[in-house]
């Protein structure tokens, strides 16, 4: 299969024609949430992108398996090799069990990628349910000379790995010598290791964590890198195609996923191709969890964030993520989410006009309409454009305003669709609703029960105009704007739009 999208590896630096190890079969891999808290919507990042990805390929007529895993065990307080599990610390506090506290987390997880359009990965595993896969790991990984157990726990031995040919720190771009200088003094409580890099395999488990399972080696858990790599290449194989997630998990995350897979005798980088979407931001600030600056996604869907004047709906907060290249940075703002509404808004004003587009039977459509249709195509095929540049949405949805403004001018003048010929409009017409809705799935929120009150209302504007009872017509009016709707007089009757204000 031949097609022109170009996508960004982070291992290479550069961009390049995507080529899958088994057209038309694509492997995806995206690092899933640790369910120890609520997300924020810097964490709703990565999977929003990688649903509009696994979208796109699906169709450019891939066959994907896309795989997004859940952490329930193994990562520790500071991204670190010591310290509490994250999931225990709540547990203990909580005086329940720890998958308790993942099963609650990861169902609200659930919930909130569902209204925010994500459609679920083909397969969802999770660290504790693939424990006897991450055990025959270590022991391969040990078995090749690159692993080492010291009091019960085992650790990964980046010098050896290095020594071997291998290079930790590609992915990142870092040397280990440097690496080296700049963490020897930070060894306090972690003697077991040979070198301040090598990192865990296996812990044993101590009195505090309650997560624990029998190994060759002690009672314990699986270090939170390792499930990953066994988990990608339970599902997708030694080498895959595409791995994702998000900037802050390239260093030490990504980079000991790929030591992991390699010292496991498979000469591969796991995936051939690396994505990191970059960072979400308040007030130019990463938002993180740990610096308590991060909004929830119930919180903006609720507006009870102090950092937002209002509530958003889901798919404005969908808009407000693809709105910019993945790989740029966001802030968020009030400002920011209020004009995301109103793009939003603009495109489901354009999937009601679709329909509308239809030559009077008055008209005759025009002897030659190429030049009319090479422009309308010219339209469609810039929305491709932007796609294929590296999952370009931000761009893809600009071409998309220019396809609506070119598709509003032919609704205000229906005789102007004489310019063009029927399969050209119907081309155009099935491209903006593919794009919008299938692939960057983008969809108009339901109202329960409203279309029928608003067909009424609008029927009681009409009489009113009749009558010219003009103060109901003003108060019906403001009523429809105040939920978003604005009333529109045209030649061939009355008909509403979402407000863009």
């Amino acid at each position: 299969m031949q097609h022109p999208l170009s996508l960004y590896n982070t291992l290479t630096r550069s961009k390049a024609p995507f080529q899958p190890l088994h057209a038309p079969f694509v492997g995806v891999y995206l690092c899933g949430p640790t369910v120890y808290n609520e997300a924020h919507i810097g964490n709703a990042r990565g999977p929003v992108v990688f649903d509009v990805l696994t979208r796109y390929l699906r169709h450019l007529g891939y066959t994907v398996r896309y795989v997004r895993n859940i952490t329930d065990v193994g990562h520790l307080e500071g991204d670190t090799d010591e310290g509490d599990d994250k999931i225990g610390k709540i547990a203990r506090a909580r005086q329940v069990e720890p998958m308790q506290v993942a099963e609650g987390y990861a169902n609200l997880y659930h919930r909130h990628m569902e209204v925010l359009g994500c459609l679920p990965p083909d397969i969802e595993p999770r660290a504790s349910g693939h424990i006897t896969e991450q055990v025959e790991m270590i022991q391969q990984i040990i078995d090749n000379g690159f692993g080492y157990e010291s009091n019960g726990s085992v650790y990964f031995d980046v010098p050896a790995y290095n020594a071997a040919g291998r290079h930790y720190g590609k992915l990142s771009n870092r040397v280990v010598e440097e690496l080296l200088a700049g963490s020897r003094d930070n060894l306090a409580g972690q003697e077991e290791k040979r070198s301040p890099l090598d990192f865990a395999l296996w812990k044993k488990a101590d009195e505090r964590h309650l997560m624990r399972w029998p190994s060759p080696w002690s009672d314990g858990f699986p270090g939170w890198h390792l499930e990953c790599s066994a988990m990608s290449r339970k599902y997708l194989g030694t080498e895959f195609d595409i791995h994702g997630g998000g900037l802050d998990l390239m260093f030490p995350h990504h980079e000991c996923e790929i030591a992991q897979s390699q010292a496991c005798n498979h000469p591969t980088n796991e995936a051939q191709v690396w994505m990191h979407n970059n960072m979400i931001t308040v007030n130019g600030q990463k938002m993180s969890k740990s610096l308590g600056n991060f909004i929830t996604i119930s919180q903006l869907f609720e507006g009870s964030n102090t950092t937002l004047a209002q509530p958003y709906s889901p798919m404005t907060a969908r808009f407000f993520l693809l709105q910019a290249h993945y790989r740029s940075t966001v802030d968020i703002t009030d400002e920011g989410l209020q004009a995301a509404r109103k793009g939003y808004r603009k495109l489901m004003n354009g999937l009601r006009l679709l329909e509308k587009l239809v030559l009077p039977a008055d008209v005759e459509r025009a002897p030659d309409t190429e030049k009319g249709d090479a422009e309308l195509r010219k339209l469609v095929a810039d929305c491709y454009t932007g796609l294929n540049d590296d999952l370009n949405t931000a761009r893809a949805i600009a071409s998309l305003f220019n396809l609506l403004r070119k598709l509003n001018g032919f609704a205000a003048n229906l005789a102007t669709l004489a310019t063009v010929s029927a399969v050209a409009v119907e081309e155009a017409t099935t491209a903006y609703h593919t794009l919008v809705v299938d692939v960057l799935g983008l969809v108009d929120e339901p109202r329960a029960n409203t279309e029928d009150l608003l067909r009424l209302t609008l029927e009681f504007y009409q009489e009113a105009k009749a009558t010219k009872a003009y103060d109901k017509v003003d108060q019906i009016r403001a009523a429809l704007k105040a939920q978003g709707i604005v009333v529109k007089d045209t030649k061939a009757g009355v008909d509403w739009a979402y407000s863009e204000e």
